[in-house]
């Protein structure tokens, strides 16, 4: 699995609101309902850097998909994923609290988990099983194994956030159409541009 492509076709973006992402992709996945499209895939993220991701996890734009089993050790070989601290609930449109979103940022060096802080972000979905009405299940046995089956497998959304942005919002993936928000490389771009006016237009 790890050596197919897992990028979208030309013309076609991946862009899920978090309902969606739990409803649809992974409860699916953790209740074993077959997913059609099946596109995004199962990686172990302990083995993998967030820059290694490409062609491995589902991209669209710049962000990364994909599903792997919880595991309270996010340490890798010289890094860690460590949380922020910020988890956010979930809401249906049916205003049930059907999962929860945390917030976690990539620290490299090998003195994990006190590394240095990296820009890139992964935010981890978590069903929320009280969310779902269980009385629908056929028998309490298939209850317990989708109970047991939900807090096995998470979904990541992994990205690099814009380095100019600061404080805990910048931890969102959301878009900011103004154009307010500037990456570093913009911002050099700016600093050239006016420059290059005051050479050519001096005072």
């Amino acid at each position: 699995m790890e050596d197919a492509s897992f990028n979208l076709p030309p013309g076609f973006f991946f862009s899920p609101t978090d309902e969606e992402l739990v409803l649809h992709f992974l409860y699916c996945k953790a209740s074993l309902i077959p997913c059609h499209p099946n596109i995004i895939p199962d990686l172990d993220f302990s083995r993998l850097h967030p820059w290694e991701l490409n062609g491995k996890a589902l991209l669209s734009g710049n962000q990364y998909y994909f599903f792997t089993k919880v595991n309270e050790n996010r340490t890798m070989e010289n890094g860690c994923w460590k949380e922020i601290g910020v988890t956010e609930p979930i809401f249906s449109t049916f205003d049930e609290k059907v999962g929860t979103k945390k917030y976690l940022v990539f620290h490299i060096g090998e003195e994990a988990p006190h590394g240095t802080e990296t820009n890139w972000v992964m935010q981890e979905y978590h069903i929320c099983s009280s969310g779902f009405d269980t009385a629908s299940y056929r028998s309490s046995r298939r209850r317990r194994k989708h109970d047991q089956s939900w807090s096995k497998w998470v979904l990541c959304r992994v990205y690099e956030k814009m380095r100019s942005e600061q404080g805990v919002n910048s931890y969102s993936d959301d878009d900011d159409e103004s154009g307010s928000e500037l990456s570093w490389l913009d911002e050099v771009y700016l600093s050239l541009d006016d420059d290059l006016e005051e050479i050519v237009m001096p005072n």
